[in-house]
Formats: structure tokens, C-alpha cells, sequence
């Protein structure tokens, strides 16, 4: 035997198939439980160490020297910036790697999963902050040295919980809810669809780009008016016509129209599909109010704009 190398049926059909495909991104090896751990922890020191040395950079750099409350309210916006360029480059990659919509895998789908969870509860914080310094700004105490009334802090905070209970509410549902789903209940299929999900990212610099412009009152500017719309667009492709086009790609997947696909599927994936499709219709709403404003003045409104006042 010496010499001599013996395949069974197995290692031929595995030899054959890394020949005629792509093997490192359609048959990639998924990270082990500990190199799982390991994404997770690096996210949670990635974000927060982001968001500081940005906030830092902000109010330090000669040429900015921003006041903390523009830095935080930048930085955070920066951060979610990247984040979504991260996600939505990830889910294209995996999107375009799943030719067989239902099994195809690719690493990337749990390791970035991995890796962003810890986002979402960054986040929570960075708004509280953001909600926090524009609290200050306003005259209700804090830079100035004096003492707090007592009470005020939880005032802030409920008045933060008021303000952006729907955003909180979808973060939390991120990690608590679509999370484990994600890395236990799929049980390694569907990374297709998992991917376009996170390609519903591609809206979130511009929604962060206007809330800056916003910060600094340039709401008249050309680059608002050209940003409103490029958000307008991506929300709507993104995040809003997404969940018709799963139905659709599920659809000629089964062989199935279009219509007949939530009849044909679990009913717990429409519910899941239409809880998370509920408040992104909710913001594409508030957005589609904010362009109309935007582009046609209360002075001179249009009957569509008259009739949402």
C-alpha cells in the first residue's frame, strides 16, 4: 500500500464539488462554539470603543472641537453608521452566496450575528445619552454645576422611554427575541433570507446623515433635500418591500404564486413577519411626512400633506 491513496465514495464527491464550486463561500466552515463566544465578546468591546474614541476624536481634533453633547450626537450616528455599512455588506455577501434559498449556508450569517448583538444594546445607551445631553442643553441643569432636583434623572430616563419606546422596544426584541431564534431555532437554514434581512441596513446612514444635518439646522440644504430622498428610496426598497420579496423568493423557490405563499407557510412566520414589518411601516409613514414637509412647505402644502395634518 505504500504510496497508494485510497478515497472512498464520500471524499470523490466532496473532491468533485470543491472543483465546481466556490467551496469558501458556499460551503464555508462555520465557527465553532468558542469562536462564536469569542465574536460575541469582541462586539461588545468594538462598539463602545468606537463610540468613545470617535466621541474623543470629535471634541479633541483642532479642527472640529465639537461640544460633548454634538460629539455624542455624532459619534453615535457614526457608529451606526458603520454598523450598518458592516451588516448590509454581510448580508449581501450572504444573500448572493445561498443558491438554494433553504439550505445553502454561509459563516457569515451567525458569525456577524454573533458579533452585532451586542450593537443593539449599545445602542439603547448611546440614545440615552444623546436624549440626555439635548435634556441638558435645554436648560434643565447639569453643565452648569448646579445640583440636580431630585428625581430628575428618572424623569429623564421616562421621558427617554416616552420619546423612543418603539426604537427601544425593536432593539430589545433584537436581542432577546430575534437573536435566539436566529442561532437556535433555524438550526442552520435559511441564511438566505437571514441575509436579506440584514441588507434592511442599507437605509440607516442616510436616516443618520439626516438626524445630523437636523443637529445643525442645514434642513434646507441641497445634501438634506438629495439625503431625504436617497432614505426615502432605501427605507422603502430595504426595509418595507423586503418582506413582499421573501415571499416572492420563498414562492418561486416552492413553485408557489406569490398570494399563495402565506397560506402555504407556518402561521408563525407571518406573525413574525408582520410584527417586524408592523414599525417599519410606522417609520416609513413618519418618514414619508418628514419628505412631504420637507419638500413642500406648510405655506404651500399639497392636498396629500394637507390631509396627514
Amino acid at each position: 500500500m505504500g504510496g497508494e491513496v485510497f478515497l472512498n465514495k464520500n471524499d470523490i464527491n466532496f473532491w468533485v464539488l470543491r472543483r465546481n464550486i466556490n467551496l469558501p463561500f458556499c460551503l464555508p466552515t462555520c465557527p465553532s462554539e468558542a469562536g462564536m463566544t469569542l465574536l460575541f465578546a469582541v462586539g461588545c468591546v468594538f462598539f463602545p470603543l468606537c463610540f468613545t474614541a470617535l466621541r474623543w476624536g470629535l471634541q479633541n481634533h483642532a479642527s472640529l472641537q465639537m461640544e460633548r453633547q454634538e460629539a455624542v450626537l455624532v459619534a453615535s450616528k457614526l457608529v451606526s453608521s458603520v454598523q450598518a455599512i458592516m451588516a448590509s455588506t454581510a448580508g449581501y455577501i450572504v444573500s448572493t452566496s445561498c443558491k438554494h434559498i433553504i439550505d445553502d449556508q454561509h459563516w457569515l450569517s451567525s458569525a456577524y450575528t454573533q458579533f452585532a448583538v451586542p450593537y443593539f444594546i449599545y445602542d439603547i445607551y448611546a440614545m440615552f445619552l444623546c436624549h440626555w445631553h439635548k435634556h441638558q442643553v435645554k436648560g434643565h441643569g447639569g453643565d452648569d454645576g448646579a445640583a440636580r432636583a431630585p428625581g430628575s434623572t428618572w424623569a429623564i430616563a421616562r421621558g427617554y422611554l416616552h420619546k423612543e419606546f418603539l426604537m427601544v422596544l425593536h432593539h430589545a426584541a433584537m436581542v432577546l427575541v430575534c437573536f435566539p431564534l436566529s442561532v437556535v431555532w433555524r438550526q442552520g437554514k435559511g441564511d438566505f433570507f437571514l441575509g436579506c434581512m440584514l441588507m434592511a441596513e442599507v437605509s440607516t446612514p442616510f436616516v443618520c446623515l439626516g438626524k445630523i444635518l437636523i443637529q445643525y439646522k442645514q434642513q434646507h440644504t441641497l445634501l438634506h433635500k438629495v439625503n431625504g430622498a436617497l432614505m426615502l428610496l432605501s427605507f422603502l426598497c430595504c426595509r418595507v418591500l423586503l418582506f413582499p420579496y421573501l415571499y416572492w423568493a420563498y414562492g418561486r423557490h416552492a413553485g408557489l404564486p406569490l398570494l399563495a405563499v402565506p397560506l402555504a407557510i407556518p402561521a408563525h412566520v407571518n406573525l413574525g413577519a408582520a410584527l417586524l414589518l408592523a414599525p417599519q411601516l410606522y417609520w416609513f409613514f413618519l418618514i414619508c411626512r418628514g419628505a412631504c414637509r420637507l419638500f413642500w412647505p406648510r405655506s404651500r402644502p399639497p392636498p396629500a400633506c394637507q390631509a396627514q395634518d
